[in-house]
Parts: C-alpha cells; structure tokens; sequence
C-alpha cells in the first residue's frame, strides 16, 4: 500500500470519528460508484463536503479532490492537502498543470472528485455550473457519478448524502459548442439537485445503512 494512502485511510478514520460524534451521516447509493477511474461530481455549500464526499465513497476508494489554489497558502492545511492527493488548480486561468494531473489519476484507475459549482453556494441554483466536470470526463472518457450533500448540516443531526447512478458523455467527431458544454453542466447539477430527498431522490438508487 502506497504511503499516500495509508495517510488518507488514517485521516478517513479521523474523519469518520469526528462526524460520527458531532453529526453522524448516512450514505444512500453506495452500490453506484464503479470499480475504476471515475468523476464524482458534488454540490458544494460548505468546508466540510470535500470530506463528506470522501466518506460516501468509502474508505476503499481514494478520493483524489480538486481544489482551490487558496488552499495551498496555508502552510499545515497545504501539507496534508498535498498528501491526501488533492489537486491543486488555478481557478482563474486555464491550469494545464491541474488538467495533467487529473487525467494521469484518471488513466490509473483512480477516482476524482470536483465541484462544478466552482466555490460554495450556500442556496441551490445561485450561479450557473461550470463545464470543466464535464470536459474531465469526456476527455478521459470515464463515468460521472453526482453526489449530493445536504446545504444544511445542524449539529448533532445526522447528515444524509445521495449518490446518484453513473452516467457516461461520449466524445463526439465534430468538437461541442461551449454552448452545448454548458446545457451538459447545468443537466450534471439537476442530476445532483434532483437527489435531494425533497425533490423525491431521483437517481439515488437502492439505501444503504
């Protein structure tokens, strides 16, 4: 077992004991992350949900997050960020750095996390989804998978997240419109929306203690 990874079963362990005694969470539709490379995609309201979104998918599976370059000046969190395998991306010009190192997780079989939403929003449909998820995806041809997790998260309340069955994009002959990219971005963020249980779990698939 590589390092890297011990490291991140360790801090999943912390994780799962933090949450367990100031939360508690629930993951509905475990049996819809794949075997393989795939793009979790997750709504994003909080600090929390790079870590939420890494316990839904279960200690088995390492969760390679996307995340903002802000992250890295703080020296301790840029550390364990580093270590856990996150990816570092520029959010205000075209990383090509960031788009490597996605596709060379990817290539190996691995699992990455984003958040098309680009930042947090604390309301549902506050911005426009951006379409570098989906452009991912395409590029490496792998499954996107939505993950939702609850905006609202009160203390000492369990927090129920969905995941939603896998979906693939095929890359076409003729090169798609940014146009196009962004009705196939907003579709990703009502596939994530529509898990949300008042919305009637669509997509969420079987439930899981």
């Amino acid at each position: 077992m590589k390092s890297s990874y011990r490291f991140y079963r360790a801090c999943y362990r912390i994780a799962q004991a933090f949450f367990g005694i100031f939360y508690g969470y629930k993951v509905h539709g475990i049996e819809n992350v794949p075997e393989g490379a795939v793009m979790i995609c997750v709504n994003h309201s909080s600090l929390y949900d790079p870590v939420l979104a890494a316990l839904a998918c279960g200690i088995g599976n390492h969760l390679h997050i996307i995340a903002k370059e802000e992250l890295y000046r703080v020296p301790v969190l840029s550390a364990v960020i580093t270590k856990l395998g996150a990816i570092k991306v520029d959010r205000g010009t075209l990383d090509v750095k960031s788009v490597k190192e996605t596709f060379t997780y990817l290539n190996q079989g691995e699992k990455v996390a984003i958040f098309p939403e680009g930042t947090r929003r604390p309301v549902e449909g506050a911005v426009s989804a951006r379409s570098g998820a989906i452009k991912l995806a395409v590029q490496a041809k792998v499954p996107i998978v939505p993950l939702f997790i609850p905006r609202k998260k009160p203390l000492f309340r369990k927090i129920r997240i969905f995941i939603g069955e896998p979906y693939v994009i095929e890359k076409q002959s003729v090169k798609r419109t940014s146009e196009e990219y962004s009705r196939l971005a907003d579709a990703l963020m009502d596939k994530i929306e529509g898990l949300n249980p008042a919305k009637g779990m669509q997509g969420a698939g079987n439930m899981d203690s």
